[in-house]
């Protein structure tokens, strides 16, 4: 793992990621999604290959600056959040279904979910970089007078490794248990209703509406605080996952960033085609328990970023490849069933 921070040297990359970043959340907002509409799979599709486009073409200026190791580094932690927040994906089709938010409005929810998550993945990945360089074992140890410690072994990430194994193991076995949960008793949901009046209707796709003169929120901010939360749990997998890869805070971020801007065209691929994702689960919970053990051995034996990023992209292809031979049951055929 390459410990030199790049972004030091070629400061102007951060602006290069600011303004492309910002550039794209406006066009989309003012421009392509100014209305409240129903995206199509062609337009989903579009825009998938827009922001990995841009990802794809960001990581060409890190290896044609910064040579190939921080260019997969990039690519690994990437694909990582990528593969990752599939499984965020699947959850948020659930709380669009259990409050029962029109097809039109998800958008809008997704787009303040994910500038929600610009900040809150900024504060984790910086502060997470800044304490794991505070918690080598050999650090603390000369801190005290103990010289000669062999093994660079950092307590944060060993923890981060045994959590993300046991993380992984869970979801292997977790099976449906979302589907039963009651996405009103969460704490976005209960956060909102804390602070203010909610009202049983949607109006359009307005988060605030007026009832008799009154003032209310409508359920489409109760969603939006759901997904929030949400997003702020699964974190807790993807941001330490992550660090296995690389220690450059703005890799991660950046990186982190052009994975989460691309998931709500890929939230509508998904949801129109979830049947064909079945055993992506079962792989993530594979990526999940590799990066986890990667982590705990790091100290001992460095698994390089190109050959995390090869088993990675193996586990995905195998696990899509699995759900398109051995596909799932549409809604459709579940309520048929359910019916007779």
């Amino acid at each position: 793992m390459d410990n030199h921070p790049i972004f030091a040297e070629h400061p102007w990359l951060i602006v290069t990621f600011g303004v492309a970043v910002l550039f794209m959340l406006l066009l989309d907002l003012g421009i392509f999604n100014k209305k409240s509409h129903e995206v199509s799979n062609k337009e989903a599709i579009t825009w998938s290959l827009v922001w990995i486009s841009l990802a794809m073409g960001f990581s060409g200026l890190v290896f044609n600056y910064a040579g190939a190791s921080k260019f997969y580094e990039f690519q690994s932690a990437y694909w990582i959040e990528k593969a990752l927040s599939v499984d965020n994906l699947f959850v948020f089709i659930l709380v669009f279904k259990f409050f029962d938010v029109a097809n039109k409005n998800k958008h809008k929810v997704l787009f303040w979910g994910i500038i929600g998550a610009l900040v809150l993945r900024a504060i984790f990945i910086f502060s997470g970089a800044f304490l794991i360089e505070l918690t080598y074992l050999n650090k603390i140890l000369s801190y005290i007078g103990v010289e000669g410690f062999k093994y660079n072994i950092n307590i944060i990430m060993t923890l981060f490794g045994l959590f993300l194994v046991y993380a992984g193991i869970k979801s292997w076995s977790a099976g449906d248990e979302d589907e039963d949960e009651d996405y009103n008793d969460t704490r976005g949901a209960k956060l909102i209703r804390s602070i203010f009046s909610v009202s049983d209707k949607y109006d359009g796709d307005k988060f605030f509406t007026y009832e008799n003169g009154k003032k209310l929120a409508t359920p489409l901010l109760v969603v939006v605080a759901v997904i929030e939360f949400t997003d702020l749990l699964f974190a807790v997998d993807s941001i330490p996952a992550i660090f296995a890869i690389s220690n450059d805070p703005f890799i991660l971020y950046t990186s982190n960033i052009f994975a989460i801007l691309g998931l709500r065209a890929l939230f509508f691929l998904l949801d129109n085609f979830i049947h064909l994702f079945n055993k992506l689960p079962y792989g993530l919970a594979v990526i999940l328990s590799f990066i986890g053990f990667k982590m705990i051995i790091a100290p001992f034996y460095h698994i390089e970023s190109v050959v995390s990023l090869m088993i990675i992209g193996g586990v995905l292809l195998i696990s899509v490849i699995l759900s398109i031979i051995f596909p799932g049951k549409k809604d459709e055929e579940i309520e048929e069933e359910l019916a007779d």
